[in-house]
């Protein structure tokens, strides 16, 4: 063994041992690929452990072979604590990964694109979060092996778990927002409130849920724009949630229409259109008459469907099919407006007799007599109560 602790056989070491690495990691890849054509999880084990995987191995393989043959005994304690550090930092990224890749396996089983996918959707939300909250505690525990393989830090290790409850206060104060955004996207998570693929009214904004993350929630919007919100506005703020028990909605289709429709007519159309449309789910079709103020009557219908997608093309098929119908079989209920000509006509004047004003104080007996309360002499009363000296020294 001495004889490979020379320079030449360091080198001979490390490139056998970092072959023998290479066709462990050949042969790993050959037997996920013929496992990945019958099933699907090692095609996804293989795209989020892959690297991770080989560059562990790598690593470990060259550690060991220097490890052997370093013939400096001078740098063994500088090269192992590098290979320890480097180790540690991919096991955390290989270990994370394999998380990833088993919480995404449970999150797999539960589909979305199936009509009741209320629980599925809610599983989904929570094992995103756990996944996201595994991630960052693996990352943590990782930093934190690191620092504990320097003596340094080793030695301050009781001071700093001294004045931790400090540094938390002082952690706490100068990033509560963030700590508070943090918290909203667990209680999210678990209290239900909102799931992935919900379909809600954020900000006057109708959109899905698309993401759900520690700081924020992603909501597509219906013309492809994404809302980014602050997790805490969905535990602050009221809104909208148009799939918190089920999918289904009823919708409503309005028409202003002329007094002389016909609205029987109308429903035994409503009826047809319905029945040849798959959007309707078969639950409601309702045709009332809600208001008939003015010059118009208020046609309202009410249908039903599966999600708020097809709710809305749904009630444009009503509008859109009932507009037509109006236009070529009942033309006579289109909305109009009604003018009413008059002639301009002499207006009659009664004969001219002299009149004078009657105002509040004029004009009338009654008048003149309140009138005089305000302009008659107000009577000036002795009071002897007044003292004498006052009024001498007038006099004087």
């Amino acid at each position: 063994m001495s004889d490979w602790k020379t320079w030449p056989g360091l080198a001979v070491a490390t490139a056998v041992a970092l072959a023998a690495a290479l066709v462990i990691i050949v042969l790993t890849s050959v037997v996920t690929r013929v496992a990945a054509r019958r099933r699907e999880w090692p095609k996804a084990l293989r795209s989020s452990a892959r690297y991770p995987y080989r560059l562990l191995l790598l690593i470990g393989a060259a550690w060991i072979a220097i490890a052997i043959t370093l013939p400096d005994p001078s740098l063994r304690a500088t090269v192992n604590h590098a290979f320890l550090i480097a180790m540690i930092a991919v096991g955390t990224w290989f270990v994370a990964a394999i998380v990833s890749f088993v919480i995404g396996l449970a999150v797999g089983r539960y589909r979305t694109d199936v009509p009741d996918n209320r629980i599925a959707r809610r599983l989904q939300t929570q094992l995103i979060i756990v996944r996201r909250l595994a991630g960052v505690v693996i990352t943590i525990v990782g930093i934190a092996s690191i620092l504990l393989t320097f003596p340094g830090v080793q030695a301050v290790g009781a001071s700093v778990l001294a004045s931790a409850g400090l540094v938390s206060i002082v952690a706490g104060l100068a990033a509560q927002s963030t700590l508070a955004n943090v918290f909203a996207g667990v209680q999210l998570a678990f209290s239900d409130a909102i799931r992935v693929d919900d379909v809600v009214i954020a900000e006057g904004q109708w959109g899905r849920i698309e993401e759900i993350t520690l700081t924020y929630v992603v909501v597509h919007i219906w013309d492809d724009r994404r809302l980014v919100l602050p997790s805490t506005y969905f535990t602050s703020t009221p809104f909208e949630n148009w799939t918190r028990h089920s999918s289904e909605l009823l919708g409503s289709v309005e028409f202003d229409l002329d007094w002389r429709v016909s609205p029987d007519q109308m429903r035994t159309q409503l009826d047809a259109i319905l029945a040849d449309t798959d959007l309707w789910d078969g639950r409601t079709a309702v045709l009332q008459v809600t208001d008939a103020v003015g010059g118009f009557v208020r046609i309202r219908v009410l249908v039903t469907a599966v999600d708020a997608p097809t709710l809305f093309d749904l009630r444009c098929l009503v509008r859109e099919r009932m507009v037509e119908w109006l236009h070529t079989r009942d033309a006579a209920a289109l909305p109009r407006t009604r003018l009413q000509t008059v002639e301009q006509e002499a207006r009659p004047r009664a004969a001219a007799t002299p009149t004078e004003p009657i105002g509040l104080f004029t004009g009338t007996a009654e008048a003149e007599e309140r009138a005089s309360h305000f302009t008659s002499a107000i009577p000036v009363m002795d009071n002897p109560a007044v003292d004498s000296p006052a009024v001498d020294r007038d006099e004087r």
